[in-house]
């Protein structure tokens, strides 16, 4: 087994001798027993050994998530409820997707998000979840919802404190957001709400997300603690529960470092003694969704054509930034940078060269590798892009000139 650089860390696959290995098995068996590419390949080991090692760093004191959003394939949630304490859900598909899990509890789901509509918040208080409430108007339909079925929703308040997770990919709180309720208003909506129809159990602080600094991660959840602290001497009962978001990120791009998951968890060990004194009884959660699964899945297409024009070398394949949008630039990067891509059947091949990988879109966004090293790709070869297991194939404009979509596997 060798194995190889690329210009991001890629922890869990191999070649042998040449050919890339997902779960034990060579990338071209993999293509050929599922008929026909493009296919994202999501490695069942690689799952289990990211929630293995984020256990095994984080204290006893935390509960682990995992954030649906980041990769719903329903094979991937089912395999992950068996290795998690819960889901959060993001949509009322989500929230059937994890139900049909079978292996966590409703009590175990939350259910997060702006503009939930009103029969995504029947079907959450009919399921008995948790709603992470984002807005007074949401806990006041909530209520009537619960006043009409004779019940008490369980709601948690998110909350968008006053700071944010420094150096994150996506800021998701700190001055004015779409998410959650603003830190100074909450204590004036638990005074003003009518909590005999809400059952409180407590607060949600998400600060950001993809973030690969451990001081920073340390930083945001110590403030969250702080302010978790300060808003529970306004809750109208104990809090049950505190979610402190997630924001761990993995590398992308060259000269981008792992994150140090021992340090943060030296971080979250000193948040549950904190906890432990200051909101004695609160269950705290860390919710993980790319951290679990991006570094553990692929994008796999086939060279159809390779031409040169003026020079350059263009491999074209029938994938693109209609799968993959993130890995075309177009999904938040500001300055396009490539994903780690390789010539997958060939990762080792002895003649070299400076290509394009390009998709069959009309529109020069269709880019999935600019300028790169690769192994010379004829026609037939197949392309991998690595950490595609989150954000991929669900967060891409499918419908863009009607292609087909692609396959979907869990495999290991």
């Amino acid at each position: 087994m060798i194995k190889f650089a690329l210009h991001a860390p890629c922890p869990f696959f191999s070649v042998v001798p040449v050919s890339l290995i997902v779960g034990g098995e060579p990338i071209t068996k993999i293509v050929e027993r599922i008929g026909r590419t493009p296919a994202y390949v999501y490695d069942r080991g690689a799952i289990a050994e990211r929630v293995r090692a984020v256990r095994a760093a984080i204290p006893k004191g935390f509960e682990l998530h995992y954030a649906v959003k980041a990769n719903p394939m329903q094979d991937v949630v089912a395999h992950l409820a068996g290795l998690v304490d819960g889901l959060d859900v993001a949509s009322g598909g989500e929230l059937e997707v994890a139900l049909a899990s079978k292996r966590i509890a409703p009590d175990d789901i939350s259910f997060a998000g702006p503009g939930k509509s009103g029969t995504e918040l029947e079907a959450a208080v009919r399921a008995g979840v948790l709603v992470n409430v984002e807005s007074p108007t949401e806990l006041a339909r909530l209520a009537r919802i619960g006043r009409d079925r004779g019940v008490r929703p369980r709601v948690a308040l998110r909350v968008n404190p006053d700071f944010e997770l420094k150096t994150s990919g996506m800021k998701m709180a700190g001055g004015p957001k779409q998410f959650g309720i603003d830190a100074e208003q909450v204590p004036a909506v638990l005074a003003g709400a009518d909590m005999r129809a809400v059952a409180f159990e407590g607060f949600h602080i998400f600060a950001g997300s993809q973030n690969l600094r451990a001081d920073a991660i340390q930083e945001a959840q110590s403030k969250s603690l702080d302010l978790a602290i300060e808003l529970a001497r306004h809750a109208p009962a104990p809090v049950r529960v505190l979610n402190l978001g997630g924001g761990f990120g993995i590398p992308y791009f060259p000269r981008e470092q792992a994150l140090d998951l021992e340090a943060v968890g030296v971080g979250m060990r000193a948040i549950a003694e904190r906890a432990a004194s200051a909101l004695s009884g609160t269950q705290l959660v860390i919710e993980l969704g790319r951290y679990l699964v991006g570094e553990a899945g692929l994008y796999v297409c086939r060279v159809v054509d390779r031409k040169v024009s003026r020079g350059h070398v263009f491999l074209v394949t029938d994938g693109g930034l209609h799968h993959h949008l993130a890995a075309s630039g177009n999904f938040g990067q500001v300055v396009r940078k490539n994903y780690p891509v390789v010539v997958a059947n060939r990762v080792h091949g002895g003649e070299r060269e400076t290509a394009s990988v390009v998709g069959p879109l009309c529109t020069p966004l269709d880019l999935l590798a600019s300028s790169m090293d690769l192994a010379r790709g004829d026609v037939g070869d197949l392309i991998a892009v690595f950490q595609s297991g989150a954000y991929g194939l669900s967060a891409s404009p499918l419908g863009f000139l009607s292609h087909a979509p692609p396959a979907e596997v869990l495999v290991g």
